[in-house]
């Protein structure tokens, strides 16, 4: 379970409320029916590459992030993972942007299925783990709620990496 902060319940709870609504508006659009003539009613096609592409940035900003704790310097760490969930919530705008607009996933044609379908489905469960990860992380960090910190990013920065970097590889499966 996630560090519940007892003494100010507030921001947890939004936590929580924020990651399911965001599961849940992602599963929404991949899996529900979309407005009629909402589909190609603009052009998001580029959006996917521009995802991957963010994706790419979020694993050099993630792994700039770690470099700096490691070398105690909290200030740089921190702009980094600050400038990672930027990223990474640009890129939660463009997917929920894509989806929108075109129905449905992209279907892999490929020859490797069962790898493929492996980082997918392990992507996916993470992705949505990553949201409320990611945030009580930054929301302990911000408050210099150190220990606490340090215990919820020992799972997030393998977790968000893993996302990042899946989706990265998600993205070149599909499209290259």
């Amino acid at each position: 379970m996630i560090s519940f902060d007892t003494e100010n319940p507030f921001w947890p709870r939004i936590i929580y409320i924020i990651s399911l609504v965001i599961v849940g508006a992602v599963a929404f659009l991949i899996l529900g029916p979309r407005p009629a003539n909402s589909e190609g009613s603009i052009d998001v096609s580029s959006l996917p590459k521009i995802n991957a592409i963010l994706n790419v940035f979020t694993t050099i900003l993630l792994m700039c992030g770690y470099y700096f704790i490691r070398k105690k310097n909290q200030v740089i760490h921190k702009r980094f993972m600050l400038s990672a969930f930027g990223t990474s919530s640009t890129f939660l705008v463009c997917y929920i942007i894509y989806h929108w607009f075109k129905s449905g996933p992209k279907l892999y044609i490929g020859e490797w299925t069962t790898f493929y379908s492996f980082i997918l489905i392990s992507h996916i469960v993470l992705a949505a783990m990553i949201t409320p990860l990611a945030l009580f992380t930054l929301y302990h960090g911000w408050n210099n709620s150190l220990q606490r910190h340090r215990k919820i990013a020992r799972f997030t920065l393998p977790t968000w990496l893993y996302v990042s970097m899946t989706g990265i590889i998600i993205y070149g499966m599909l499209y290259l």
